[in-house]
C-alpha cells in the first residue's frame, strides 16, 4: 500500500526518530510491547509495564501512526516491577529471548490474560475473562525460570556459540539466559571446532540425557543481505523465503554429544524424536495439553466410540490423550493424525505400530482431508501461523461434534476461532497457559460445538 503525502511528509519532514519525550504506559500489546500516546500517535515500548511513566527514545518511525521507543529513563515504575531475572535480554545489548521477566510471574501471567482477551474480543468476537494459567503445579509469585527443554544457539565467525541480539543475526556471546533448564548450557561456550554459522540444537530428554547437535550453515550474513535486496514487490519475497527453507532442509547435521535421537514421554507413552525435531519447549508442555484435551472432551460428554482427527498432529501426543480417554470397554476410538513433517510421522508410526486404533497420514492438511472419514472431534495444533480460513472451512463443513482448537500465537488462534464462529460453531471452553514464562508468548486451547448442540457434559 503506497504512503499518503501527509505520511510521506512526516518521513521525510517530520520524523520522530531519535526524539525523546515523556510517556505514560497503558497496557501490554501484543509481541511485548507496553502501549502508549504521545501527540496524538501511539507509542510501543519494550521492557516496560503498564502504570509507567517513562523517558523515551524513539527507534523507529517508518512514517504511519505509532513509533516503537526505548526506555532512556524509568521516571514512575510500576509496583510490579522488579529486578529482571533473564540477564541475556537485557534492554541494552541483550538477545531477544526474556521480554517480560522484569515482573513477577503472577503479574506477568495478569497481562498475557488481558492481551489474550483483547485478541479474542477484537479478532474473533469471544468473550474471555479467564486466568493464564502456569504449567507448574508450584509457581506461584516469582518468575518461573529453568523450564525450557529445547534451546537452539548460532555459532558466530570466530566459532564460538552464542545467542542472536534482538532482531539482529548479529550474535552475543552469552549463554546466561533464564529459560534453559538447570545444566542444559553448561559447557557449550567451551566447544571447539565449531562451523561458524552453524545452528546448535541442546535438549534434553525425559531419560535425563542431553543431545547436542550441530547444522552447517549455508547462508552467511552477506548472503542474507543479498537475498534482501532481491526481493521484487511481485510476490518476490514469497518466493525467496520458500527457496530458503528448502534449502535449509537440506543442511548437514552431525551429534556432538548424545545419541540421534530424544526419548520424550507422555502419560506412559515414549516417543524417539531426531535431536532436531519439534517437540514442546517447556517441560510440562506435552502432559498439560494432552490433560487439558482430555479433561475438555471428557466433561464435555464426548461418545465413547468416535472418529478423530489429528491435525498437524506432530508425532501424536493429542492423539494418545483421545485414544486413552477411550481405551475402555465402552468405545474405541479411531484417530487419524495428519502431519507433513516426514520425522514427526516416522516417530508417531513407531510409536503407535501395531495399534489398529490410530492411522498416520503424511501430507498437507488443507489437501489430506478430503481423504478421511467423517469425524466426530478434530483437533488442530497448527503452528504459528494458524490453521487458516481454507482447512476451518474444511472443518466446520465435515460437521464434527467438537472442535479443540490449540494455538501458540493468540492472533491468529483469535482469527480462526472467529472462523469458526462464523461457520456455526461456540466456544465451550478456553483456557489459556503461561507456556512461555519470562516471555510475552503464550498457549491457548479452546473447545468448540456446534452452536445449536445441547449442552450434553455435567
Amino acid at each position: 500500500m503506497s504512503q499518503t503525502p501527509e505520511a510521506r511528509k512526516r518521513t521525510s519532514e517530520n520524523s520522530w526518530l531519535g526524539d525523546e519525550f515523556e510517556l505514560a504506559t497503558e497496557r501490554l500489546g501484543h509481541g511485548g510491547v507496553c502501549v502508549g500516546r504521545h501527540d496524538g500517535r501511539v507509542v510501543f515500548v519494550r521492557h516496560a509495564l503498564p502504570g509507567e511513566r517513562l523517558r523515551v527514545r524513539v527507534s523507529e518511525d517508518r512514517g504511519k501512526g505509532f513509533v516503537r521507543a526505548e526506555i532512556v529513563e524509568i521516571v514512575e515504575a510500576s509496583d510490579h516491577r522488579i529486578v529482571a531475572a533473564c540477564p541475556a535480554g537485557a534492554p541494552d545489548g541483550g538477545a531477544g529471548c526474556c521480554d517480560l521477566s522484569h515482573t513477577t510471574g503472577s503479574h506477568a501471567r495478569e497481562l498475557k490474560s488481558g492481551v489474550l482477551g483483547e485478541l479474542l474480543s477484537r479478532m474473533g468476537g469471544v468473550q474471555w475473562e479467564g486466568e493464564m494459567l502456569s504449567l507448574d503445579p508450584a509457581a506461584g509469585a516469582e518468575p518461573e525460570t529453568g523450564w525450557r527443554v529445547r534451546e537452539r544457539l548460532v555459532v558466530d565467525s570466530a566459532g564460538i556459540a552464542g545467542m542472536h541480539a534482538y532482531q539482529s543475526h548479529s550474535v552475543i556471546r552469552r549463554l546466561d539466559c533464564a529459560q534453559p533448564l538447570p545444566g542444559l548450557l553448561d559447557g557449550v561456550d567451551l566447544l571447539e571446532g565449531l562451523e561458524p554459522g552453524a545452528d546448535l540444537v541442546i535438549t534434553a530428554g525425559d531419560d535425563g540425557v542431553r543431545h547436542i547437535a550441530s547444522i552447517a550453515g549455508l547462508t552467511t550474513a552477506g548472503d542474507v543481505r543479498r537475498v534482501r535486496r532481491s526481493r521484487t514487490p511481485s510476490g518476490g519475497r514469497r518466493k525467496v523465503q520458500r527457496d530458503r527453507a528448502q534449502r535449509s532442509t537440506a543442511r548437514d547435521e552431525s551429534i556432538l554429544e548424545g545419541g540421534p535421537t530424544v526419548r520424550r514421554v507422555v502419560a506412559g507413552r515414549s516417543w524417539e524424536l531426531p535431536i532436531t525435531g519439534f517437540w514442546q519447549a517447556h517441560r510440562r508442555a506435552a502432559d498439560g495439553y494432552s490433560t487439558a484435551v482430555r479433561t475438555m472432551l471428557r466433561d464435555a460428554g464426548l461418545p465413547r466410540s468416535v472418529v478423530v482427527w489429528d491435525l498437524y498432529g506432530g508425532a501424536g501426543v493429542l492423539a494418545g490423550a483421545v485414544i486413552d480417554e477411550n481405551d475402555d470397554a465402552r468405545g474405541t476410538a479411531r484417530v487419524h493424525i495428519v502431519e507433513a513433517d516426514a520425522a514427526a510421522v516416522s516417530a508417531a508410526e513407531v510409536t503407535f505400530a501395531g495399534d489398529h486404533r490410530v492411522q498416520v497420514h503424511r501430507g498437507n492438511v488443507a489437501t489430506t482431508l478430503a481423504t478421511l472419514p467423517a469425524p466426530d472431534v478434530v483437533i488442530l495444533d497448527p503452528p504459528r501461523a494458524g490453521a487458516g480460513r481454507e482447512v476451518v472451512e474444511q472443518v466446520v463443513a465435515a460437521a464434527p461434534a467438537f472442535v479443540v482448537a490449540v494455538g501458540c500465537d493468540p492472533a491468529t488462534f483469535a482469527r480462526d476461532l472467529g472462523d469458526y464462529v462464523r461457520g456455526g460453531y461456540e466456544v465451550v471452553t478456553l483456557v489459556g497457559f503461561d507456556a512461555f514464562p519470562l516471555t510475552h508468548h503464550m498457549e491457548a486451547i479452546a473447545l468448540l460445538r456446534p452452536s445449536s448442540a445441547p449442552a450434553t457434559g455435567p
